[in-house]
């Protein structure tokens, strides 16, 4: 049998408030959720949350775990993800994916690497296909890949409104679409089609015109960079008010700042201020992707690499200086990124879902310990599961 933990006096957020409750789990499952649930017995170990926050584990929707990057030659390709990455951001759930690079990255190796993570003791999901269209797959097509391939949920990042996109046209992205929706309805997945937005000034017009042309609904994609500047983020409010989602992204630097990006707290906190519901909102790390650095003249200068741990940075940011309140901060990190995924065991805490827990600081929200999949990853801050080659 399963050793038991008993996790007594947190204060829950499952991401609603659920105030002072004790929670039970044996193995990958929660087991109970209630007031004074006391049990004895020798396998049963006991955590004294008091003073503690309880929270679901956090959800990122897109993580390059193969590494990202590349577009300023070979030197410029970023490297994987570790576990403890993710852990010690309270990331317990993610979806690897490809970006720019399909050629040196490639989707056999994103299995792997998911796989190798799954293993270290997180939950890891991909999307087939890249940036490109047509899409890169391992069976020959979208529908496939998504049936058979018990990994792959859907499809991405596939880029529109950027240079390095294949300058796809409506026709090719409803037909994308529709593979992935037919693969999602045939194995129960989401079959989603993460949507890659760059700077170009079409924004969120092609998904539109799918839309307004095809019988394809808007939630089928999920944008993501939308904070990426205040044209953009106008635009995917009024993408929301037809029914889409809108990601915003948390890894960022400076310049990026400074020329015009919109923190992903304070994205967050405008879209809930113009009535935007958190249904429909997340937050992703893009996490391992690069952040290129440029001089006055445009030449590059260095490299940043996106951190998986910013999507809980971003979440405390969102609470403390944007004053969004908690439950809707976690919503947009937990369960909301959870249900578009389809992912039905992720982002809250209930009886019979995955024992994904952190335990945070009351005040400082700051966290002290990791559960993933049932298994203690972090206590005081400290990994005590690291990956196999940290």
């Amino acid at each position: 049998m399963n050793n038991l933990t008993l996790i007594k006096n947190a204060h829950v957020f499952a991401p609603q408030d659920m105030g002072r409750q004790d929670v039970l789990f044996a193995g990958q499952q929660i087991l109970a959720v209630g007031h004074h649930l006391d049990l004895q017995g020798d396998t049963l170990h006991v955590v004294d949350g008091s003073g503690k926050l309880l929270l679901p584990g956090l959800v990122d929707s897109l993580v390059h775990i193969t590494g990202g990057g590349g577009e300023g030659g070979f030197h410029t390709r970023t490297p994987q993800m570790n576990l403890t990455d993710a852990t010690l951001g309270g990331v317990t759930t993610l979806i690897g994916a490809l970006g720019t690079d399909a050629t040196t990255r490639t989707l056999t190796d994103l299995l792997a690497k998911a796989g190798a993570l799954c293993t270290e003791g997180l939950s890891v999901y991909c999307y087939t296909g890249s940036y490109q269209i047509p899409a890169r797959t391992i069976t020959g097509n979208i529908t496939d890949d998504i049936v058979l391939i018990d990994k792959f949920i859907g499809i991405g990042e596939v880029a529109i409104a950027d240079h390095r996109s294949s300058q796809p046209c409506a026709k090719e992205l409803m037909r994308l679409a529709s593979e992935a929706r037919i693969g999602g309805m045939l194995s129960g997945k989401a079959g989603i089609v993460s949507i890659h937005v760059g700077e170009g000034a079409s924004r969120l017009a092609l998904l539109e015109q799918v839309v307004r042309e095809s019988d394809i609904p808007a939630s089928q994609f999920y944008p993501t960079h939308i904070n990426r500047n205040l044209d953009l983020l106008e635009a995917g409010m009024a993408w929301a008010a037809q029914g889409g989602f809108v990601d915003m992204t948390t890894s960022t630097n400076a310049q990026f700042i400074a020329e015009g990006e919109i923190p992903a707290a304070k994205a967050l906190a405008m879209c809930l201020q113009r009535g935007v519901p958190v249904s429909q909102l997340t937050m992703s790390s893009d996490g391992n992707a690069s952040l290129p650095l440029f001089d006055a003249h445009g030449r590059l200068i260095g490299l940043e690499v996106g951190q998986v741990a910013s999507l809980y940075q971003a979440m405390v940011e969102a609470v403390q200086q944007y004053n969004v309140p908690l439950t809707q901060a976690l919503t947009s990190v937990t369960l909301t990124p959870a249900r578009i995924l389809g992912l039905t065991g992720k982002g809250r805490i209930a009886s019979g879902a995955d024992a994904d827990l952190l335990l945070v600081d009351d005040d400082t929200l700051a966290i002290d310990s990791v559960y993933a999949k049932g298994r203690q990853m972090v206590a005081e801050g400290v990994p005590l599961v690291k990956g196999t080659f940290e």
